[in-house]
């Protein structure tokens, strides 16, 4: 397992910085470096899975550990997955807002050719719909922020909750130990009370015998 769980974390780390690059790749690379990390995510999943398989048959004692330690990759590469898909929905709406501008270049404005000329309506409603497309991506740019904080909020309280979880563990552990020992003693103290009551009989005994 720790084979398996060391090889996922490095693939996890390698993700993230794959995640660095994409805002700097050019346009005609975008594209490759988002389905290597897909495809890197996916078998980052698969790997989970069988994490996940062998936690459950790790011993009581250290089974609540592995599973935690699980549960961490498996949020980190949640969160990896929704900043791709953020990223993802970011350029296809800068896409299609470019190549909008680029068409509403390209046509030809003339007054009185029917032909070839374009509505005024048209070309308000298209100018609308332009600024609505600006406003929509700023929204999405801010909700993606907020969710990026709100993945942010969420690790940390994972974590905390992590080394409280730890540290309960290590209290039961040392409380186990503790009741081992006091039963253990308690035992002891009972041979003892009982082998000095027989000595005090016998002695009892001896000394009516030979005395009295």
């Amino acid at each position: 397992m720790e084979t398996l769980y060391h090889q996922t974390n490095k693939q996890i780390q390698e993700v993230q910085y794959h995640m660095g690059r994409l805002e700097t790749t050019d346009r005609q690379s975008v594209h490759l470096l988002e389905n290597e990390i897909q495809a890197s995510i996916d078998q980052t999943f698969g790997h989970l899975d069988r994490l996940e398989i062998l936690t459950s048959k790790e011993p009581p004692s250290r089974r609540q550990n592995a599973k935690l330690r699980v549960d961490q990759l498996k949020y980190d590469v949640q969160h990896l997955q929704t900043a791709l898909r953020t990223f993802q929905h970011r350029r296809y709406t800068r896409e299609n807002q470019e190549r909008e501008r680029e068409e509403l270049m390209c046509r030809t404005f003339t007054t009185n050719d029917a032909d070839t000329s374009i509505p005024i309506d048209d070309t308000l409603q298209f100018n609308s719909s332009l600024h609505n497309a600006h406003r929509g991506m700023d929204d999405l740019i801010g909700s993606s922020s907020s969710i990026m904080n709100g993945l942010r909020d969420q690790r940390g309280t994972l974590k905390g909750t992590h080394k409280k979880m730890l540290d309960v563990a290590n209290m039961l552990g040392l409380s186990n130990t503790v009741m081992r020992l006091i039963e253990k003693r308690a035992s002891q103290d009972k041979f003892l009370m009982i082998g000095g009551m027989l000595l005090t009989c016998i002695i009892m005994v001896l000394v009516v015998k030979y005395l009295g």
